[in-house]
């Protein structure tokens, strides 16, 4: 049942601009679709045309997501989320059905937004190990870009952490052929998200976010998000009155040694492809040494 309903249900956006911090340029981008998608009519008449796919580029935990909502809750659209490791996820195969059935959807309650989250997961490039069925589902998703006129009032938005694994055949023009890049936020961007979760909790009024700020270089919304919570969590279980700046620090320690372990981790892993890569060379070599001998 998962399977034939949870791509056709539109959800109803109340996220705005406003809820989305430190990407400014990013959402300076996607004002015109939001313009767009008021007034189909009008912007078609005006000559406007938009791209069919628009591509949300960006680390992890960015706001890539709260971006394409807060499209959808400013334009006051009917949002259709997926994620693309749903969909050959729960009966394998029917991913290209659940890709005809979302367009579909999306067609018949325009103007709306498809939000396709995780696009390398259907989308990655193409290899002949590829089981058929994933390959179904990429050409399925390619004919519906191909399929439908610009105006039609239906926006496809996608996102990724992975720009480059994806197969190129999607990034062509008329495709998702506009990128915007959802950066990490600067130390402006950081302050406002920093404040903004901090409205959840009793701060103490000593908290220094600027300082807090300055020392979070290279962390996401969702690592600055986790500081606040963990240090929440902390004056909680110290049974304080309201979070203090030494909670906060603490809280920035743990997130940030999380940060370089994942990092180190994500190199860890390219390590063992580059050596497994030696293995193999090595393996394909010395028997033909032998040989020879």
């Amino acid at each position: 049942d998962k399977a034939n309903n949870s791509e056709v249900r539109a959800e109803n956006q109340t996220t705005k601009f406003a809820d989305v911090h430190g990407a400014t340029e990013a959402k300076d981008e996607l004002q015109e679709l939001v313009d767009f998608l008021r007034n189909p009519d009008k912007f078609s008449t005006l000559g406007g045309k938009l791209p069919k796919g628009i591509l949300l580029v960006g680390p992890p935990g960015t706001g890539k997501t709260l971006l394409a909502r807060a499209v959808a809750g400013e334009a006051g659209v009917p949002f259709f989320y997926m994620s693309g490791s749903e969909f050959d996820e729960v009966y394998v195969g029917v991913g290209a059905k659940r890709v005809r059935d979302l367009f579909t959807s999306a067609k018949s309650k325009s103007p709306a937004i498809i939000f396709i989250d995780e696009l390398d997961a259907i989308g990655g490039k193409r290899n002949a190990r590829d089981a058929s069925y994933v390959k179904q589902t990429l050409n399925q998703l390619l004919t519906e870009l191909d399929g439908f006129e610009q105006n039609s009032g239906v926006i496809i938005i996608a996102a990724t952490n992975f720009p480059e694994a994806l197969d190129k055949a999607l990034t062509r023009p008329g495709r998702f052929d506009r990128h915007v890049t959802v950066s990490l936020p600067d130390v402006r961007g950081r302050i406002d998200i920093l404040k903004h979760h901090a409205k959840k909790i009793k701060a103490a009024p000593e908290i220094n976010f600027e300082a807090i700020a300055a020392s979070t270089s290279g962390l996401s919304g969702a690592e600055l998000e986790n500081i606040v919570n963990q240090a929440a969590v902390r004056a909680s279980r110290l049974k304080e009155t309201a979070v203090t700046m030494r909670d906060f620090e603490w809280a920035k320690d743990k997130v940030i040694m999380g940060a370089e372990r994942k990092t180190d981790k994500a190199q860890k892993i390219r390590d063992d492809y580059r050596d497994l890569a030696a293995g193999r060379l090595t393996v394909a070599i010395v028997p033909d040494i032998a040989r020879e001998d």
